[in-house]
């Protein structure tokens, strides 16, 4: 009994592992998450349980076009392994209205089955309450969000699969600059999804820097017969956190002092803009003095200028001038 339990938890890892079409997944890479899972199994026996047993009862499908072979789900299969419970489709339901806005459409296309199984689930139970959280919740950005742009299916298969198996990529990428597409050999780092947009972080040709590649200018992409290369001491976070993203003027903190409108003022002590910031009213006034250490990048300083009249810049003196001299443009060309 306990090697039929075992064979059963085995076969239900696998179809849990297996990704819908247009995903794939290797025979190599399955073996190896089966074996972080504490299956002991060779790649001969699970040819064989795919083949012969799994394959016989479900519409798994065998891409045997390059080697290793790798294996996928009928993309219309809907059948939830195992299967959903009313919060995790609660959840699946909320994460599509938050994420339409952020992922590109090819992403949210490939996640189509699980958010349509987790509506189907929450039609079906009209008298549970947790079923009638999903039309009276929604998820609104902060601040204005621009439609994602549109990535190739075949680009973003190739990229997940390069990212997943440690691959290079063979790429036609065009250039924002020059407007001109160019080919590289990358070796995928990152993924990063930011905004509207996401960035490919890789290594290019024989180079050893990280550059930046939005996924909607790659034309083409392909795994490469090149070698992946590992980039030295490369840590995602200590990249983001470095400002790679942010547009980082200087790596040291700056202090902001400013003086803020009352409403300001109360959106910042409810949602603080920095860990060590204060607050303090001005004498015959009912606006506060802002004194706190931010990060030297744009983002910050886009935000003040978002505020526009609700803030007075007083330090840094870059900022303020710079604050000032983008008022002054739109006045000049209003006039």
């Amino acid at each position: 009994m306990s090697e039929i339990r075992e064979t059963l938890f085995r076969y239900l890892t696998m179809l849990q592992l297996i990704p819908r079409s247009p995903g794939r997944i290797a025979t190599p890479v399955l073996l190896e998450k089966l074996h972080e899972r504490g299956f002991q199994i060779d790649a001969r026996s699970l040819q064989r349980d795919l083949r012969d047993k799994l394959a016989l009862h479900f519409p798994l499908i065998c891409d045997d076009s390059q080697k290793p072979y790798r294996w996928y789900f009928d993309r219309d299969f809907h059948c939830p392994l195992p299967a959903l419970d009313v919060p995790s489709a609660l959840t699946l339901v909320l994460a599509e209205e938050y994420l339409k806005g952020l992922l590109p459409p090819v992403v949210i296309g490939q996640l189509t089955p699980q958010f349509n199984d987790a509506r189907r689930l929450l039609d079906d139970l009209e008298s549970n309450d947790l079923s009638q959280w999903a039309k009276r919740v929604r998820a609104i950005p902060n601040g204005k969000a621009l439609i994602p742009a549109p990535i190739n299916e075949s680009v973003w298969q190739a990229v997940a699969q390069a990212l997943l198996e440690q691959k290079a990529l063979d790429v036609h990428y065009l250039s924002r600059s020059t407007e001109e597409e160019k080919t590289f050999t990358l070796h995928p780092q990152g993924l990063v999804s930011r905004h509207s947009v996401t960035y490919l972080l890789a290594t290019v040709n024989d180079y050893s820097d990280i550059r930046q590649f939005a996924l909607h200018r790659l034309a083409k992409a392909s795994v490469s017969a090149s070698q992946w290369r590992e980039a030295e001491d490369f840590h995602l976070d200590r990249y983001i956190q470095g400002g790679a993203f942010g547009y980082r003027q200087s790596l040291e903190d700056v202090t902001l002092i400013t003086n803020v409108a009352p409403q300001v003022a109360w959106l910042l002590t409810e949602t603080p803009l920095s860990t060590s910031q204060d607050l303090t009213p001005l004498p015959g006034s009912d606006w506060q003095r802002l004194e706190a250490r931010v990060p030297d990048d744009q983002q910050t300083l886009w935000w003040l200028m978002g505020m526009g009249a609700n803030v007075e810049v007083l330090a840094p003196e870059g900022w303020r001038e710079e604050i000032y001299n983008a008022a002054q443009a739109i006045v000049t060309r209003h006039q």
